[in-house]
């Protein structure tokens, strides 16, 4: 799922760190009204760490391997912490385990951060859902957010790969190694999808009040 250092051009490049900074200082501008930050900082630095993790669980699907990404797990439990926290946990996945790379940190941080931005507001879409109970609600939006989220990065990971093949690869075997690599993902969206909405009916169970407010939408 990480862009690679030298696969984008330099302005692609600098469009990203751009985009980046722009949605880095608008959910910070959030976060600062967020009436109890201290309480969520731990469950945000907790969860960053677990999205450092994921990327070295890796999941067989012939003929090609995926890592877990967990950006809609992090859109739906942490909101609008999740783009900052997803930023610092790539720095860390290209400096210490070679993920990705420091030119294309920002168009990677787009990619995987956004589509958290948009988990979360799917998510927030069960309140205005009112048929079922309380929990198939929690259950079934959260499991189309942890899905919507991976499922997101990976079109925007199809779109910026397939328009920026060198021209010196062989275009039509990156192509259809691109087709087969963003189909692999479809699996891990259920993947993802049934292990965010899991997390999300335990915290409603055990400690509700964590999937509560993250800043103001």
């Amino acid at each position: 799922m990480h862009l690679p250092d030298g696969l984008l051009s330099a302005p692609v490049c600098l469009g990203g760190y751009g985009l980046t900074g722009l949605a880095t200082w608008y959910c910070l501008r959030q976060i600062q009204r967020d009436p109890d930050v201290s309480r969520n900082m731990p469950k945000a630095s907790l969860l960053t760490a677990a999205f450092f993790v994921a990327s070295s669980i890796h999941i067989p699907i012939p003929p090609t391997s995926v890592h877990l990404v967990l950006n809609g797990l992090l859109g739906t439990v942490l909101g609008y912490y999740a783009f900052p926290a997803i930023l610092i946990g790539l720095l860390f996945q290209a400096v210490i385990l070679g993920h990705g790379g420091m030119t294309v940190l920002g168009v990677n941080a787009v990619m995987m951060g956004v589509p958290a931005l948009v988990a979360y507001q799917a998510f927030q879409l069960r309140r205005f859902w009112r048929w079922g109970s309380d929990r198939s609600r929690l259950g079934i939006f959260a499991f189309l957010a942890g899905a919507l989220g991976l499922g997101l990065a990976a079109l925007i990971f199809f779109v910026l790969v397939m328009t920026n093949i060198p021209a010196a690869m062989d275009a039509q075997a990156e192509r259809t190694a691109i087709y087969g690599l963003t189909l692999a993902h479809i699996p891990l969206m259920l993947i993802e999808g049934g292990f965010t909405a899991m997390l999300v009916l335990f915290l409603h169970q055990v400690k509700p009040d964590l999937l509560g407010h993250h800043g103001t939408p």
